[in-house]
């Protein structure tokens, strides 16, 4: 059963944030994002894994190094070259620095397993946040503790706001926004889970921050937020994957943040098997891109929360799309991956191009220039880096991953087109023009 639940208080808002200033401002928004890298998970607010960067056709292997882990998530690069990625390591570091150039190790830490959800969220300072089991952490790039903050469970790859302070979600449902500078609240936190009654809190145990951890790697109601939440920065309006106790499969939420409050503004449990990628919003704000349980991508209405179409690609995608600022979406790979691109016609998907001579098994990224990045099958077990013109599809490069093997779990772009890619077993590989 497909339905849109949400209140004639929320209808009125959403009209009157039609015609109303949004949160933040392009200034504050450019003075903490770090320019020039990849600062998040998804790169951006929108989650749109594209790089501002003009990307070279031609790239080769710079350096490689083990991780002594499996990684879970994309590598975050700050305008400097410095690269952060976690890890899912039981006795060593978690969270690791290294230098782009070199492939040096600058320095690592050990934080809690839940880190490994997580990619570092980047500043325009280089300071790190990311969370751990029951807290919230922010590094500087010498990997000095800022600041730790204590909430409820773990904290899923953290968002800037339009308003330049820190939002994440936590994997029990727990909204934050805190200050990037000493890591206290802005506003009220905000549960998406009710919490349990003083009468019945009486009688129900502190539930553990690491329960349910194992299960975001799967997608289950043991951890009802698994992904990067999505921002439109103008509005103040986010989106999320939320699975509810009791119900068969997780839905949409959208939510906003804004005059001094976190209010919620329409769910939707409209996508059969429930949502299984972060969502990605359109340049313009007004879509919203999410993979279903089911191989197929939806586009709803960012607003409503409508749908407005959905087009089988043939697979479940291990992660959302790469969507351009003009509208480009290229879907990520997955155990059956193909690669291929799709045009939004409003009420209809519409194929641009396709490679069926290709297993994807990576996570694309978008340049400027027309130039795409993703990992493919090379040989009958190995891996290699496709560089294509993403307006043909055509390959304009590949190269070996020496030794990768399975699958990667992030394409990240570098301040000056360097290609950063980490693989599921736990490998870090960089490639320069």
């Amino acid at each position: 059963m497909r339905r849109v639940v949400r209140s004639t208080a929320v209808a009125l808002a959403t009209v009157s944030a039609l015609v109303t200033a949004g949160c933040g401002s392009d200034t504050q928004v450019a003075g903490i994002y770090s320019p020039g890298g990849w600062p998040g998970m998804h790169a951006d607010a929108r989650n749109s894994a594209t790089s501002p960067v003009t990307g070279s056709r031609s790239v080769s292997p710079a350096w490689s190094r083990p991780l002594g882990a499996p990684a879970a998530t994309y590598a975050s690069v700050a305008a400097t070259g410095q690269i952060f990625v976690t890890t899912r390591d039981e006795i060593g570091c978690t969270l690791w620095s290294f230098d782009i150039d070199s492939g040096r190790k600058r320095w690592c830490t050990r934080l809690g397993p839940g880190s490994a959800l997580s990619t570092p969220l980047v500043d325009k300072a280089t300071n790190v946040y990311i969370g751990e089991d029951g807290a919230m952490n922010s590094f500087n790039d010498h990997g000095q503790l800022r600041w730790r903050t204590i909430v409820s469970g773990t904290p899923v790859s953290a968002q800037f706001t339009g308003d330049g302070n820190l939002l994440f979600v936590t994997h029990f449902g727990v909204v934050s926004i805190l200050n990037p500078q000493n890591g206290r609240e802005v506003v009220p936190s905000y549960q998406l889970i009710p919490a349990p009654t003083a009468a019945q809190a009486q009688n129900v145990p502190l539930v553990p921050a690491a329960q349910g951890l194992d299960n975001c790697f799967l997608g289950s109601p043991e951890c009802p937020v698994s992904h990067t939440p999505a921002i439109d920065l103008s509005s103040g309006r986010f989106y999320l994957t939320l699975w509810r106790p009791g119900t068969p499969r997780s839905q949409l939420v959208a939510m906003r943040y804004a005059d001094g409050a976190l209010t919620e503004e329409w769910s939707t449990d409209a996508l059969p098997g429930g949502a299984t990628s972060s969502p990605v919003l359109s340049a313009d704000g007004s879509t919203m891109y999410v993979n279903d349980n089911e191989g197929a991508l939806w586009a709803l209405d960012a607003l409503s929360g409508e749908p407005r179409w959905h087009h089988d690609i043939g697979y479940t995608a291990a992660a959302g799309p790469s969507i351009s600022a003009d509208g480009l979406i290229i879907p990520a790979g997955g155990r059956d991956g193909r690669l291929l691109a799709l045009r939004d016609n409003g009420d209809t998907a519409e194929v641009s191009w396709e490679r069926t001579d290709l297993l994807q098994l990576g996570v694309p990224a978008q340049t400027a220039g027309s130039t795409g990045y993703t990992v493919v099958r090379e040989g009958t077990e190995g891996l290699a880096m496709l560089t294509f013109d993403t307006a043909t599809g055509e390959t304009a490069d590949q190269d070996i991953l020496p030794g990768a093997t399975g699958f990667t779990v992030g394409t990240s772009i570098g301040p000056d087109g360097e290609v950063v890619t980490p693989t599921l077993i736990g490998e870090l590989f960089v490639l320069k023009p």
